[in-house]
């Protein structure tokens, strides 16, 4: 079993619901913070770096999504929360589902913005292909920019995006690719039992909606799924108010 790492997080606000908030391969927690700003008031809020990403360390090994859930785990005892709720975003989205799948103490439901489906990702080969050798440059890192948003961002959101694409670790990054996208929990899935809520981008081309209509929804019979009109892979940088109504509306209701 490989030793948990100290998460590095982003935390605002208090309140007596904690919302945790996990981000897309390649990204870190600062993707959130236009969210954040707007519930901080009302919630406290932890965003978190996984394993070789943002400002977290990048062991050499370990980034299954049972290491990254471990890690998970191991950041909530440290925070002591009692009562939250899991925002996962793509890669995180199969990360959240599995330490939901544990039933953690507390966990009240989860939120998955465009999420890596439980079964195998289907990310076409030569795409992985481009991704696994190119990893690292700033052409390749503009260029997924490019692909993965359909709404204008600033140019501060822009550096920010390419920024976390470099600084993601190799050892992560191939993991990811090579690994962690193409393991299969679905059979964990029945385990779920509290309840999920799925939005993305109907311009998605990262992860399109229909991975999760037919490789997501199916292994969650109660989960809820919308679109957000308009939104690519990125709607925490594209539209970040609309994003933060569903939360809102989610954990609300």
């Amino acid at each position: 079993m490989e030793t948990t790492v100290e998460l590095h997080t982003l935390e605002r606000g208090t309140g007596p619901l904690t919302l945790i908030f996990l981000h897309y391969f390649g990204g870190s927690a600062k993707e959130w913070r236009a969210v954040i700003e707007q519930l901080a008031a009302h919630y406290q809020c932890i965003a978190v770096d996984l394993r070789g990403h943002g400002d977290s360390p990048a062991p050499e090994s370990g980034y299954s999504v049972d290491d990254m859930t471990d890690d998970l785990e191991a950041m909530l005892k440290r925070v002591d929360v009692s009562s939250f709720v899991l925002v996962g975003h793509s890669m995180s989205g199969k990360v959240a589902l599995n330490l939901a799948s544990r039933q953690p103490t507390g966990l009240q439901q989860v939120l998955l913005v465009s999420p890596s489906p439980p079964h195998p990702e289907p990310i076409p080969d030569k795409d992985r292909k481009e991704m696994l050798e190119t990893h690292g440059t700033e052409q390749a890192a503009i260029k997924t920019f490019e692909n993965i948003t359909a709404k204008p961002v600033s140019k501060t959101d822009r550096q920010q995006i390419v920024t976390d694409n470099l600084r993601t670790s190799k050892v992560a990054w191939d993991a990811w690719l090579t690994e962690g996208s193409k393991e299969d929990i679905a059979d964990r899935m029945s385990r779920v039992t509290v309840p999920v809520s799925i939005i993305a981008g109907n311009k998605d081309n990262a992860l399109s909606p229909d991975v999760q209509s037919e490789l997501t929804i199916p292994t969650l019979p109660n989960a809820t799924f919308e679109l957000l009109d308009g939104s690519g892979h990125l709607p925490t940088y594209e539209m970040p108010d609309a994003l933060t109504n569903f939360i809102l509306k989610k954990i609300a209701g």
